[in-house]
């Protein structure tokens, strides 16, 4: 409680000035509407917008498990193959150069209107931070425990085992945490590119009729999950590497 009052505090002292300062200032609600009538919107479209949650939610975790598990992948490769590395790691770094808001309806496009473009867009958004983390990460292995494997007569694989991935878990959460943040803004892109559900979709809807209240109680839910995500990943991280000092007050 001592860290997160004053973030809190700070947020509802915000909240206030906001409240305040449209109200004085007889700003219209379609506008920009005050905190309270978010607020109403949040229990009177109750219904539209928890069946546009439990859609999104489905896309930012399946999209993010998806990224996290690609991207581990090809970042073991990197770190095993120095030749692979200097190859694809440029490229990689040019892919980000993409802006993910073209990138959606050309997804929508070849994979038509399902599922599968937003789970694209979410693992494409979240991918660059983890394994650009975890190849730093396996490349930064402790040079005396891995001398240490060696005259043990410890192999290639178990020196990854052992030494260089527990060592490299650290960074992995790091990126990790980072995507986790980018995995609902993912979500959002593909479904403008195309869809019929979920919070984008509530959003493009609310747009023409004027419904900035709703636009806004979509955007406070889209942030409370990537919040949600982030404090799942640092819930994995104190559970799975206990030994690093930094996870327990993250």
């Amino acid at each position: 409680m001592r860290r997160a009052w004053p973030p809190l505090a700070l947020l509802a002292a915000l909240v206030g000035l906001w409240e305040l300062i449209v109200r004085a200032a007889h700003v219209p609600g379609y506008l920009f509407p005050t905190p309270s009538a978010v607020a109403s919107s949040l229990a009177d479209d109750s219904g539209l917008l928890g069946r546009a949650t439990l859609v999104t939610v489905r896309e930012i975790v399946l999209g993010y498990l998806f990224a996290v598990a690609v991207a581990l992948l090809i970042a073991i490769l990197l770190h095993f193959s120095a030749a692979l590395r200097r190859a694809l790691l440029p490229i990689l770094v040019l892919s980000q150069t993409v802006p993910t808001v073209l990138l959606a309806p050309i997804l929508a496009i070849l994979l038509g209107y399902g599922i599968e473009p937003k789970l694209v867009v979410v693992a494409v958004v979240c991918f660059f931070p983890i394994v650009v983390n975890a190849v730093d990460g396996l490349r930064s292995a402790d040079p005396e425990l891995v001398r240490m494997m060696r005259t043990l007569h410890g192999g290639r694989l178990a020196i990854f085992r052992r030494v260089e991935l527990p060592g490299a878990l650290p960074a992995i959460f790091s990126g990790a945490r980072i995507a986790a943040t980018y995995a609902a803004v993912g979500a959002v892109f593909g479904e403008w590119a195309g869809s019929s559900a979920g919070l984008g979709f509530v959003i493009l809807q609310a747009q023409p009729a004027l419904e900035t209240a709703r636009i806004f109680a979509a955007v406070l839910i889209l942030s409370a999950l990537a919040l949600c995500l982030y404090a799942l990943v640092t819930l994995a991280e104190r559970l799975l590497v206990p030994w690093q000092p930094e996870a327990h007050h993250a």
